[in-house]
Formats: structure tokens, sequence, C-alpha cells
């Protein structure tokens, strides 16, 4: 059995870990809560300790025999800390240990996963962002906070990201993938855009947006700062990415172009729409009093990730997809060398196959000649492999060191 540490801090948010403790614990992972004695001016010991089954330590003093401060943090095999204060941010940034949550983080070998939760003015404070770039680049995960309702009728940048996110990306922790992504800048587009043809109608694909939503959960998980590019997605959002959406391939490029100035990778894993309607009807488009349809004209779209291509800077990896309905690999290795991109992802696509499903089989192919097909797999395991072939290709960054 897997040893979860879920670390609690003093916030409003902490009645929302208990949903996350459960869903630890109903997967079969042993959790041991240690919550600040803030924390515990919102939810209590008893809550705790029902929720995990196991007696609530919140004193470096309790059961002293057994060296808690030490033994908590050295038998941990992962560390959650939800929602995470700028005070325990700051602390855990600079070694303070004065309470045995922070005994914990600074004696635990294992992966630590920070989940933010502050007012905004907080989190955007220059100390701050200062913890959170040295905890980054120190190999711990410190999730993006969710734009949303704060205390009272407070709203922006802050809330805790819903628990069950935080779930997956501490999953993906404990399943070994280190955070070899950790100060990086990545740009992933999903889903599929719309072109409107009138008020009513639209011309579109049936992109799904899950295996980017994958794409992105997953490089949250290795340590990355994620910009995600939304097309007409109705997935819950993942936790840690800051959410772009947009409607129309020229909404998608404008975003993309903006987003890609500063990435380290750029993965387009949307389907933007080939073609448009050359005009928009203002009224809705109806039958002639024949039965006949009026001509559509369609003009050709960007090729957004040519575009990227070609201005692509040094040591950017972009990473192209490749939906073919038949000669796949013949067909991507053509867009391969046209988009100039460093991998391309293919799979072929039809009715009830790979849109909106859960699993996805693709080959990755490299400019440098590589070919690597997988199995069917689940779509988060898809991303962990496109991601486990960007690593290699980026340039390594001064400072770049081990992952924890």
């Amino acid at each position: 059995m897997t040893e979860v540490v879920l670390g609690v801090c003093g916030g409003i948010a902490a009645y929302r870990a208990c949903e996350l403790l459960r869903l630890f614990t109903e997967s079969g992972h042993g959790v041991r809560v240690v919550p600040t004695a803030a924390a515990l001016k919102f939810v209590g010991v008893p809550t705790w300790a029902a929720l995990s089954g196991r007696p609530v330590a919140t004193e470096v003093w309790d059961d002293a025999h057994e060296v808690p401060h030490v033994r908590i943090g050295r038998h941990a095999d992962l560390v959650v800390v939800a929602p995470a204060t700028a005070d325990i941010l700051a602390k855990a940034a600079h070694g303070i240990a004065d309470d045995l949550l922070t005994n914990t983080l600074l004696t635990a070998t294992c992966p630590v996963v920070f989940a933010p939760a502050m007012h905004t003015e907080m989190w955007e404070n220059a100390a701050t962002r200062a913890n959170v770039a040295l905890l980054r680049s120190r190999g711990f995960v410190v999730i993006e906070p969710a734009v949303g309702r704060l205390t009272g009728a407070d709203t922006g940048k802050g809330r805790l990201p819903d628990p069950g996110e935080i779930f997956e990306i501490a999953v993906r922790r404990l399943r070994g993938k280190g955070a070899d992504l950790a100060g990086r800048r990545v740009v992933v587009t999903a889903g599929g855009t719309r072109e409107p043809l009138d008020p009513v109608r639209f011309l579109g694909n049936r992109s799904s947006g899950k295996q980017g939503y994958a794409l992105a959960r997953t490089a949250v998980a290795r340590g990355a700062h994620v910009t995600l590019i939304a097309a007409n997605v109705t997935l819950p959002d993942p936790a840690g990415a800051d959410i772009v959406r947009v409607g129309t391939t020229e909404e998608l490029r404008k975003a993309t172009a903006e987003a890609a100035a500063s990435a380290d990778v750029v993965v387009m894993c949307a389907a933007p729409a080939d073609f448009r309607p050359a005009t928009v009807a203002d009224f809705k488009i109806k039958k002639r009093d024949d039965g006949t349809v009026p001509p559509l004209e369609l003009v050709t779209n960007p090729d957004i990730a040519a575009e990227l291509g070609a201005t692509k800077r040094p040591g950017q990896v972009l990473v192209a997809f490749a939906a073919e309905t038949h000669d796949a690999l013949a067909g991507a290795r053509v867009k391969l060398a046209r988009k100039r991109a460093d991998l391309i992802v293919v799979n072929e696509v039809g009715v009830d196959r790979v849109f909106g499903a859960d699993r996805n089989t693709v080959t990755l192919l490299g400019a440098d000649g590589s070919a690597t097909e997988l199995g069917e797999l689940p779509k988060d395991d898809v991303a962990d492999a496109i991601w486990d072939a960007v690593v290699p290709r980026l340039v390594v960054l001064v400072g770049d060191r081990g992952t924890r």
C-alpha cells in the first residue's frame, strides 16, 4: 500500500480536502492527515480521523517516542498539501520547520505536490511568486490555483482546484514520472474549432478535447507551467493550467501565436477546421422554395502549425497532430516536413473511433526519422508517452536540477 501524507493548511478551502482524502482512501492508498493548527479551526480532528481511518497527529510532541516529525515524512511515498497557504509555501521554500507539517516537508524525500488556495492579491504578491518559483526549481509541483469564487464576495485567481483534478495530478506523480518539465512553459491546444455559417449553424468536427486535456494534466503533474487553449470543450478544467477559450480557427490562431511567443513547447492537439464559409449570413439560411439548398462557398483556413513551424525559435519544440481516415503514416510524414515540426502524433480517426473515447492508439514520428508505435492506451498514458518524447528534445536550461 502506498503511503500518502495529506497536509491541510488553514483556509476556507480546507473542507474540500475531505473530498481529496476520500479519493485517496477509496482508491486503496493509506493516508496520514497532518493538519496545521489553523486548519483545525475549519475542520476538526474527528473528521480527519474518521475519513482516513487513522489517528491524526497535530503536534511534534504527539507520540514523541515515535519521533513523528521525522518518521512521517521519511515513510511517505507522496506528500500533498491542499489547501496550501502562502504561509506554508514561504516556510517550505525557506526550510522553516516550526510545526509537524513543515517538519514533514523538510524530511520528505518523496514527490511533493502543493495545491495553493488564497486570495488573488496573496497569490500575485512578489514574495509568493518568488517562493513558488524557488519550490518549482527544486522539483516540487506547485499547481496553479483556479479562477473563481473566493471567500466572501471576492472572485479571482486563488481558488483551490477541483479535488478530482488534484488527485489525478498526484496519482501521476506516484506512478514515477518526475518533474522533468519543471521551469518549462508549455502551450497545449485542444478541442475542435467552429466556423459560423449563420447565427445558428457552424462547420465543426467531432473532437472532444480529451487528448489535449490529458496532455495539459500530465504536463502540470510533471512540473510545467501550462497554457491550455480550448476550442469548444465542455470537460472540467485541468487543475493548474491557465485556460484560454476560443471558438473559431482564427481565434485559435491568435491565442496560440501569443502564447507560443514565450513557450518552450507547443503541442497542436486541437482540430482546427480546414475550411470556413467565405461569408457568414446575417440571418438563418433557409431552403429555397423548390427545396434546394443555396450553394456554400468555402475558403481555406490558415495552417496554424505550419505558421508556428516557420517562426519557431531555436530550442523550441513543436508537436503537431495528424488525424487521418486512411494512409495515416504516409500523410503524416508529409505534414511533419511541411509544418517543420519536431514530432507529429498520428492516429486514424472516424465515427466512434478516437473522438470522444478515453483511449487512443497513436504513432509518434520524429523529424529525426524516429518512429514509435504505441498500442491502445488510456489518453493520459498517451500524453505521458508524448512528453517522454518531448523532454529529450528540449535544450537543457541553465539551473536544471534533479527531480523529486
